[in-house]
């Protein structure tokens, strides 16, 4: 069997401790690299864990399982695939983090795979995929970690709620079943969805604002019935650098409360394009705010309808 072994790198302006703790935290991953869309924990003990995650790889979306092995005093964390996606036979690897310097840290990427069948087209896509998403990666991480105060104060995080006298399941349904949105939800101009595998949807829309403009944006949703359906859009409004966010169905004795999250990094470029020569990074904030807030409440409402008729 072919195993290739590669390694990737890249200085960083930060303590090596920040930027261990940064990457050892997959809470925060879809926020830092562009291909995660969601990761979430299996296990989790001393110094180790397994961990899903949910991903793009050359524009398709895959999902696979890994164990990670933590060593905060030496920086490096060892990661292996337990289940792969196809082309996928084996994936593991590390991370390193060394001091380069006072403030400056050096990061090492390393992995080693095979293909399924030795297949040689497997095995090119998998060198084009690894390498792509490590300079991703990387380049990511290292804007994340260098920019870390201006990111903190361009992004937020909010939540709406609402109360349901219905089950969590016919609440659940509505949102899953965003293929039905143009015709339940006078926001939306038109759906494309596909969910090729089973729990992962590819969701592209039209959106209509309050001022009569049309918004397309594309997200990748990752499922849990009937409890919690997370996404990160991979295509944004020009007010927005970063959009994730979860739906959650929390059943209780008098109904479900069904609420909406959402986390946005402002993008400060389009700021007075969009709102004008006067606008702060405040207005832009309050903006973003309301304009997903509406969205958020009506569907959650429609949604409340929905499940409360079949109550």
């Amino acid at each position: 069997m072919t195993t290739r072994e590669v390694e990737h790198e890249i200085t960083v302006s930060a303590p090596a401790a920040t930027v261990y703790r940064l990457i050892a935290e997959v809470e925060n991953w879809p926020r830092i690299f562009p291909p995660t869309i969601y990761v979430d924990h299996v296990e989790k003990g001393e110094g180790t864990e397994r961990i899903r995650i949910w991903a793009t790889a050359n524009g398709e979306a895959k999902q696979w399982t890994s164990r990670r092995t933590l060593d905060a005093d030496s920086k490096r964390i060892d990661f292996r695939q337990e289940v792969s996606a196809h082309p996928v036979a084996s994936m593991g690897g590390a991370w390193i983090i060394e001091e380069a310097s006072p403030g400056v840290s050096r990061i090492r990427l390393l992995h080693d795979y095979r293909a399924v069948d030795d297949d040689p087209e497997s095995l090119r896509w998998l060198d084009e995929a690894v390498d792509r998403n490590s300079r991703t990666e990387l380049e990511a991480l290292k804007t994340n970690v260098e920019l870390a105060h201006t990111n903190e104060e361009l992004t937020f995080s909010f939540e709406d709620s609402i109360r349901i006298a219905g089950s969590a399941k016919d609440a659940y349904d509505f949102v899953n079943d965003a293929d039905q949105w143009a015709e339940r939800l006078p926001h939306v101009a038109t759906v494309r969805l596909t969910e090729d595998t089973p729990g992962l949807q590819e969701l592209e829309m039209d959106t209509r604002a309050k001022d009569g403009s049309v918004h397309t944006t594309k997200s990748y949703r990752v499922t849990f019935p009937h409890r919690r359906i997370a996404y990160k859009q991979v295509t944004l409004p020009a007010l927005m650098t970063l959009h994730t966010g979860y739906w959650t169905f929390s059943p209780d004795d008098g109904g479900v409360t069904a609420s909406s999250q959402h986390t946005v990094t402002i993008n400060t470029d389009n700021i007075t394009r969009i709102l004008g020569s006067e606008a702060t990074v405040e207005d832009a904030k309050a903006y973003v705010h309301n304009a997903l807030s509406t969205n958020s409440l009506a569907t959650l409402g429609h949604a409340k309808d929905y499940a409360e008729a079949r109550a």
